[in-house]
């Protein structure tokens, strides 16, 4: 059977301590005791972040004709909730302990006790998972609005905006980088569930009776976007939902799921959408917001297929993904084996002491590398170190500079991954680079 015998990398203790220690991630208000399920990204986190959403954009928007790009506002309307069915439907099963106080999510309980204390528990009652904010400096039931739990709704309501400025013909998809806020009442695992998160979402319009083909379509191109950027394919499945998990807008959905250190956990959802949210708007809006083919004459509401993933779930699998432990000598060395696209840092110039001209020439080489791609200075401690640290934070290539250097002008490479080194001229360096890093 598939995946059967596959294990995670590593545990989500070890990778959250490296997060910590090498810059990727940082507790949230730290100096203050943290704040329950946020996180900040630091120095490396920000780079890693920015190049999974660089690598999906590229992919996703800039690689093909029938796409194109979105940035909608964080707050919206609140009748657009309304009419997308999140102000009434988009809630929990609560049950509180009336022992202990502790709240906790009904369908995650079996039986009827605490599964903390054993007390007894109160009987479930609805608990919507968006976050509410005053428009204006008045609090008043008029001026509420919501934070948005998902980034789909602003492509939706701008559906007829984006028709006729980019006169684009079905089939054809509108993608959309942002953040959403959830009141999730149990989230964890890192950042594998936040209260605040980043979505990739796409939502691709068809013409009905079109829609199964292509959600097979894209269900494969989203699948291998992650092996072709370096994750085990045997630590991805695809998991159909049954009828009883699907949402009420749903005609099919599909998980691609990764093999976490908690286990398999969704990491991004294909799903058809139907008619269901421009049908709805249209209703809510009074606004006609149908499709007129005009090579058919016909007038339809477009079927929507939308692959949806987490900016930080992907982030959290690429780095585990990229996690390996491997004896070196006496010790274990810890190599984060990034995708060149992915790494945050490209290449670090490492000169083999601090002396003058030494550190001049390195220097100088590094400005020269910085045109082209992110890269990063150490002259700290022994080069052997040097080494290690860039191993564990993924960097593909090192380049040293020695004192043959300022005679030959030349420099070594060193690759993190066999830890061969070749010496090449300094005149070629961004060429040799290139050819390997591959872009």
């Amino acid at each position: 059977m598939k995946n059967e015998g596959i294990q995670p990398t590593t545990t989500m203790e070890k990778i959250v301590t490296l997060a910590k220690r090498r810059g990727f991630i940082f507790p949230n208000s730290e100096i203050y005791g943290g704040l329950n399920s946020c996180w900040d990204y630091g120095p490396l986190g920000v780079e890693l972040k920015n190049n999974v959403k660089r690598a999906w954009w590229k992919r996703m928007v800039q690689g093909r004709e029938d796409m194109v790009g979105l940035d909608a506002g964080i707050l919206m309307h609140p009748r657009v909730w309304e009419a997308s069915g999140h102000v009434e439907g988009f809630t929990d099963p609560l049950v509180d302990c009336k022992s202990c106080k502790q709240r906790f999510r009904a369908d995650h309980i079996t039986g009827e006790k605490c599964p903390e204390c054993g007390g007894e528990l109160t009987e479930p009652r609805k608990f919507n998972l968006m976050f509410r904010t005053h428009l204006g400096p008045v609090e008043e039931a008029a001026a509420t609005v919501y934070l948005r739990p998902e980034t789909a709704q602003g492509i939706f309501v701008n559906f007829l905006n984006i028709l006729n400025s980019t006169r684009k013909k079905i089939p054809f998809g509108v993608a959309q980088i942002g953040k959403a806020f959830r009141n999730e009442i149990t989230p964890g695992n890192f950042i594998f569930r936040t209260r605040e998160f980043e979505q990739m979402e796409i939502e691709y319009f068809v013409q009905p009776g079109t829609d199964e083909k292509i959600f097979e379509d894209w269900l494969e191109e989203r699948f291998n976007w992650y092996v072709n950027l370096g994750v085990d394919p045997e630590r991805l499945r695809i998991r159909e939902h049954t009828p009883d998990e699907l949402a009420h807008y749903a005609k099919k959905c599909c998980d691609i799921e990764y093999l976490f250190p908690m286990g398999w956990s969704e990491l991004e959802g294909i799903a058809n959408r139907t008619d269901f949210d421009l049908r709805r708007h249209s209703e809510s809006s009074g606004v006609r917001m149908d499709y007129f083919h005009q090579e058919t004459g016909e007038r339809f509401f477009p079927y929507v297929i939308e692959p949806s993933a987490g900016v930080d779930r992907a982030t959290l699998c690429f780095l585990l993904d990229a996690y390996h432990e491997e004896p070196d000598k006496d010790e274990i060395r810890v190599v984060l084996r990034f995708h060149p696209e992915l790494a945050p840092i490209k290449v670090t110039v490492l000169p083999l002491s601090r002396k003058e001209p030494l550190v001049a020439m390195a220097r100088e080489i590094r400005s020269e590398l910085a045109r082209h791609w992110m890269p990063a200075y150490d002259d700290a401690k022994s080069i052997g170190r040097r080494y290690r640290r860039q191993d564990e934070i993924g960097t593909p290539y090192c380049v040293t500079v020695d004192f043959e250097s300022l005679e030959d002008q030349a420099v070594t490479i060193r690759d993190r991954d066999s830890m061969e080194q070749i010496r090449v001229p300094v005149a070629e360096l961004v060429p040799v680079l290139r050819e390997k890093l591959g872009f």
